[in-house]
């Protein structure tokens, strides 16, 4: 009785706590499996993988490879959720350019990620700009999605009022228009990241000389799996905690004026 009325007042926690559990049956799964297969060149445990992991840590070289591919992750987030958001603003509050625009943004959400990778590596050259473009290329018709969906559903009666009350340009957007559409883009933000740290990799996996696809890349020539592993999960881990420490964080607050 008394944990249940705790983990009501305190949903959050109990959601972290099975979060927890979870996490640690899948390793759990993971290492009865491996010791079944009796392979640990095909699927080393996870305490081989984890002493990959704290060698290639204590050496420098993991963190080395982790900074380079988060910078590519945050370059390329920025400039999608930038141009995204401005484009699916546009669409969604002006209906003939909406009317333009739909053929387009269903070719580019449906063009493989491969081919824009492959044509901006030919176009631009094998530089970090052509592997930051390609990822942004690719996360930009999503974001520009999400957020046409939510200027269409903007409150007609709140951009009325500020009309007979005389908001200026500026005025409307910061306290009529925005809080509207932060649960929009902190959804895109979510969904968004999710997809551009995976393309990051099949950048750095075909073009590039550091970063976590590179690594993997370089191990999978080698056939050793034990470090595929290490590098793959070491980012996993920080992608999970910018989802948990920022990303989450920001959409409830974003979603906190409904609520009010």
């Amino acid at each position: 009785m008394v944990v249940a009325m705790t983990d009501a007042a305190h949903p959050e926690g109990h959601n972290t706590r099975v979060a927890l559990i979870s996490l640690l049956g899948l390793v759990g799964a993971w290492w009865v499996v491996s010791l079944i297969a009796g392979r640990p060149d095909l699927l080393p445990t996870p305490v081989r993988v984890g002493e990959i992991i704290w060698k290639e840590a204590l050496r420098g070289d993991l963190f080395f490879h982790l900074s380079a591919t988060l910078l590519r992750v945050i370059a390329a987030f920025l400039i999608a959720m930038s141009i995204g958001a401005v484009i699916g603003i546009v669409m969604g509050m002006r209906r003939r350019i909406d009317r333009w625009g739909d053929p387009l943004l269903v070719v580019a959400l449906n063009l493989p990620a491969l081919v824009t990778i492959v044509l901006c590596y030919i176009w631009i050259g094998l530089t970090e700009v052509a592997a930051v473009a390609a990822v942004a290329i690719n996360k930009i018709p999503l974001v520009a999605t999400v957020m046409r969906e939510g200027a269409r559903t903007l409150d007609r009666n709140l951009n009325d009022m500020s009309s007979v009350f005389e908001f200026g340009r500026w005025k409307r957007m910061r306290h009529i228009i925005l809080p509207q559409l932060a649960p929009h883009f902190a959804a895109a933000a979510r969904t968004g990241v999710a997809l551009i740290w995976k393309i990051v990799l099949v950048v750095e996996f075909l073009g590039r000389s550091n970063g976590i696809g590179f690594q993997i890349h370089l191990h999978f020539q080698n056939f050793d799996v034990a470090r595929v592993l290490a590098y793959s999960l070491s980012f996993v881990v920080v992608m999970i905690a910018i989802e948990l420490l920022i990303l989450q964080p920001w959409q409830r607050h974003a979603n906190r004026w409904r609520q009010n």
